[in-house]
């Protein structure tokens, strides 16, 4: 069996319905995976994850593999065992995190040189290193070592990036496959980068396209570029990735972002910002966000979201939420980011159910009218 199966594509945009045959769990697309940076989703259970339909959950190779340290994870088994989640997961390289950390690293051809964060000690994340890394941490989908430059930047230096982010794919693949490839229950994904520059997407989608990977992200977005140059770049970029593979936007977005992705082609996403907002104070409903601080909730005896069924809006008035922020509750960001998960999951619930019924169109502009939202001129 494949990896991913295509089972309906719309008919009047580029949204596809499909499914991702995990060694741990079966995940419907599009798809959403909450991020659990440190093995942690933010102040949520592994059970209340699951119970909100997730199935697929992100980690970071960067923080793992500096505490609790990659080795010590494979003794317990793998990050899944480790953490106790009986779903999928997902490692992204670590590459977004070192090449954010400027003026603490160095990039040569062997890879990154970096002190940590934490003590100041020196490392190295090649993409030999990265791969024994990632399998060491056992996740289900392992993502290839690229850089992520900056937004903006220079032709030349993006097109610099990009060929050297080729070759670090090529040796990611050929280590992966030293230690035991796809076969390994470790499924290696490919990314695309190319920055904000047409030609250098198109050469890097169809090179990332050629190499062996099951799977295909596009990467270097959402890093400070207008929402306009994200959208631009996603629907450039995805129609030259083959459809047979799934498709990955990384790190993004908001719910119309995600609806934008999922117009354009994209099956997998994902972000901090549901579970980071929440704990902020910003609430994500039917109605667009809201600041739960804001003194208009202070006496309102009913749910955040009047539409949303979820247990923390079934139970817990607006302003007993209210109370918990303002009091600074350990609760609120559990209740907060129960819900905005819950209702992202929702948000994808109804984007899959719209592409079986050939309506994902008609379903992002009324998602974009209660929002509050101008839809995108390609609308």
């Amino acid at each position: 069996m494949s990896l991913f199966t295509l089972q309906k594509s719309a008919s009047s945009c580029q949204a596809r319905r499909g499914e991702l045959q995990l060694p741990r769990a079966t995940v419907q697309t599009p798809a959403f995976m909450p991020v659990g940076t440190q093995g942690t989703v933010k102040a949520m259970t592994f059970d209340e994850v699951w119970e909100l339909g997730y199935r697929l959950i992100l980690g970071n190779t960067y923080h793992l593999y500096l505490r609790p340290g990659s080795e010590r994870v494979a003794r317990f088994g793998g990050l899944p065992k480790f953490i106790g989640w009986d779903g999928a997961m997902l490692t992204d390289s670590g590459g977004y995190q070192v090449f954010s950390l400027k003026d603490l690293r160095k990039i040569t051809e062997e890879g990154v040189t970096f002190r940590s964060t934490l003590d100041g000690s020196k490392h190295l994340f090649s993409p030999e290193r990265v791969m024994e890394i990632e399998h060491e941490l056992g996740a289900d989908i392992i993502m290839a070592f690229d850089e992520c430059p900056p937004y903006p930047a220079t032709w030349q230096y993006t097109k610099d990036s990009l060929d050297r982010t080729l070759r670090w794919e090529e040796r990611c693949l050929a280590r992966h496959n030293a230690l035991g490839g796809d076969s390994t229950g470790h499924l290696l994904f490919g990314i695309v980068q190319g920055g904000s520059y047409d030609d250098l997407r198109a050469q890097s989608a169809l090179a990332v396209s050629a190499m062996d990977f099951p799977g295909i992200a596009i990467g270097g977005v959402s890093v400070g570029e207008p929402v306009e140059e994200m959208r631009r770049i996603t629907a450039l970029t995805t129609p030259l990735l083959p459809a047979h593979k799934p498709r990955y936007l990384m790190g993004v977005g908001t719910p119309s972002d995600l609806l934008d992705g999922i117009y354009y082609g994209i099956d997998m996403f994902d972000c901090v910002l549901p579970t980071r907002m929440a704990r902020n104070g910003a609430l994500y409903t039917s109605q667009g966000r809201i600041n739960i601080s804001n003194a208009r909730w202070t006496d309102e005896a009913g749910p955040i979201d009047p539409e949303c069924d979820c247990k923390v809006c079934r139970l817990h008035s607006a302003a007993y939420l209210r109370h918990l922020h303002q009091s600074k509750e350990i609760l609120y960001s559990r209740l907060a980011t129960y819900h905005n998960l819950a209702y992202y999951a929702k948000v994808m619930e109804g984007a899959r159910a719209a592409i079986e019924q050939d309506t994902f169109p008609e379903y992002r502009r009324a998602c974009y009218a209660t929002w509050g939202l101008a839809l995108p001129p390609d609308a």
